[in-house]
């Protein structure tokens, strides 16, 4: 994964938290549907609700597709919640959009891709949130297989799963974020979302999610 710029991710983090799109929750965490118990919940899609946290995301991550893979010809949102964040950034940039699903659709003309990318055209996609990375992914395989180049990812926060950079790597896809989990615990605490005592217990979740809490 890139490298993040602390003053953004700091930010971020901040505008996250302000807007209850992450809220933080050590004592009574919550259930995820894959059934790991988490001190952490994460909305991103809240943030659009909020100008100020909107049009910030948005130029910061324009700014990392220009930055990071200067050679983008065209902007993809992961269904769905990339397709707000992805069309927003398109915009901006004056590139043209689609949106992929992590799967075909079952009915109609059965698309996975919306929108129109043409073969050998240099695609950024544009995620939320990267947890584990596996229906970002599968977004990938999907464009590789149309013959569409993706040249990388760009994602406002990540988790910072280990699974995650292995799985990224793997797949040879290049991921760069505005904001993580250390960053935004360290926002957290100073703006007291969280009480000193209770961040080695939040740590110790991102260290082991399958297992906390049980």
């Amino acid at each position: 994964m890139k490298p993040i710029d602390t003053q953004i991710a700091r930010r971020v983090a901040a505008l996250l938290l302000e807007a209850k799109a992450i809220k933080l929750s050590p004592r009574n965490p919550f259930q995820w549907s894959s059934g790991w118990l988490s001190p952490i919940y994460c909305d991103n899609r809240v943030s659009l609700s909020y100008p100020a946290a909107r049009t910030y995301i948005k130029e910061q991550l324009a700014a990392l597709v220009k930055s990071r893979f200067p050679e983008a010809e065209a902007i993809a949102g992961v269904a769905t919640a990339g397709i707000a964040q992805g069309a927003l950034i398109s915009d901006f940039l004056e590139l043209p959009f689609a949106y992929v699903r992590p799967e075909p659709k079952k009915h109609g003309m059965g698309n996975q891709i919306e929108g129109r990318l043409e073969k050998g055209q240099k695609v950024v996609l544009v995620e939320d949130l990267i947890s584990t990375g596996g229906s970002s992914l599968k977004v990938v395989d999907a464009l590789r297989q149309a013959e569409v180049e993706v040249v990388g990812m760009v994602a406002i926060f990540t988790y910072g799963f280990e699974v995650a950079a292995q799985n990224f790597a793997g797949k040879n896809m290049d991921l760069a974020v505005l904001s993580d989990y250390s960053h935004l615990i360290e926002v957290a605490l100073s703006e007291g979302h969280i009480r000193q005592d209770e961040v080695e217990k939040l740590a110790d979740w991102r260290k082991s999610p399958e297992s906390w809490g049980r």
